[in-house]
């Protein structure tokens, strides 16, 4: 009742109001007129968020094929993931259209500025999600990383953003579950079960990512506000945000620690590891101290710092994994 309640102020808050609205009214109508290019299209699928999935995916891949790699099973299993997070981010475009209309990061893509009509949008996110599941299915071989591929997309589409997302402060930890398939589908292509480095896996970047976003939150904070998201800074404040994202960052340590502990990757992703998780969970403290503008670049800083840990820890799972002898 608390989280609908702040949820309603929010949004009933917003200082747009009517005129906002008309406003965004107009610039659809302006906005339409445009014409429609396959930039469009690429940009829907938000590739930033598939390459960085997609380095996990791969990641995951090779930690559970130790070296031993068949690249035309990489090359589908791959381009199925790809295809199904799309498919969810589309979608995502989708649902999100009318508040992506009110924030301004998100006001100029093709849907909410009029340049592409929902119903386009929806039939490309389903036609994407489908040829993914496919691919996953048919290409690669693999019912497992198929259902798991569907658990993904339809956490992703239904719990988290039409759902959570603007409901609930929960939403960012609902979303962590769909966001930490891609590296599992990688990893159960090649494994056909469900063990411990997926779960490992799985940890690895559900962990990452409440902290990641976050700091994204916090240094957009008002522009979510204005869109009426409940998300946790906008609802809880700063201080509690802060305290929730030192929380995932000290978990992240020692399961990197596990990977190694339990020989699927080496000592040299354990150094890597620890020293890059040490340093977010001293860069996540120190954020205690900072207020107004100095805040602000701290949340910049963390989030660039959690897309290069993200990417350096991806690159040593795969150069450090532990061969098959």
């Amino acid at each position: 009742m608390e989280n609908q309640a702040s949820y309603e102020s929010i949004s009933n808050g917003s200082p747009q109001g009517s005129l906002g609205n008309e406003a965004i009214d107009a610039t659809s109508k302006s906005s339409s007129a445009e014409p429609v290019t396959l930039k469009d299209f690429y940009r829907l699928v938000k590739p930033g968020i598939i390459y960085s999935n997609l380095m996990t995916a791969f990641a995951g891949y090779w930690m559970a094929a130790r070296w031993d790699v068949s690249w035309a099973h990489l090359f589908f299993t791959m381009l199925g993931t790809a295809l199904v997070m799309a498919g969810g981010t589309v979608l995502n475009n989708y649902l999100d259209r009318e508040m992506d209309a009110k924030m301004e990061r998100t006001q100029n893509r093709a849907l909410p500025s009029g340049r592409l009509g929902p119903n386009v949008v929806l039939w490309y996110g389903i036609i994407l999600g489908t040829i993914g599941l496919a691919v996953l299915y048919f290409g690669a071989q693999s019912p497992l990383a198929t259902l798991i591929g569907l658990i993904g997309l339809f956490l992703y589409v239904w719990l988290y953003t039409a759902w959570f997302k603007r409901t609930s402060v929960w939403s960012t930890f609902v979303g962590a579950f769909s966001g930490a398939t891609p590296p599992v589908i990688g990893y159960c292509a090649v494994s056909g079960t469900v063990d411990l480095g997926a779960i490992l896996v799985f940890l690895f970047l559900f962990l990452w990512q409440p902290p990641h976003f976050w700091a994204l939150g916090i240094r957009r904070m008002e522009e979510y506000r204005a869109a009426g998201f409940p998300l946790l800074p906008v609802v809880k404040g700063s201080y509690v945000t802060k305290i929730s994202m030192v929380r995932y960052v000290v978990l992240l340590v020692p399961v990197t620690v596990m990977l190694t502990a339990y020989g699927y990757v080496g000592y040299l992703f354990l150094i890597g590891s620890t020293i890059l998780g040490l340093i977010w969970v001293f860069m996540s403290v120190k954020g205690f101290k900072a207020t107004g503008e100095a805040e602000v670049v701290w949340a910049k800083r963390m989030f660039l710092f959690s897309i290069m840990y993200l990417t350096l820890l991806s690159i040593l799972m795969v150069i450090d994994t532990v061969k098959i002898s």
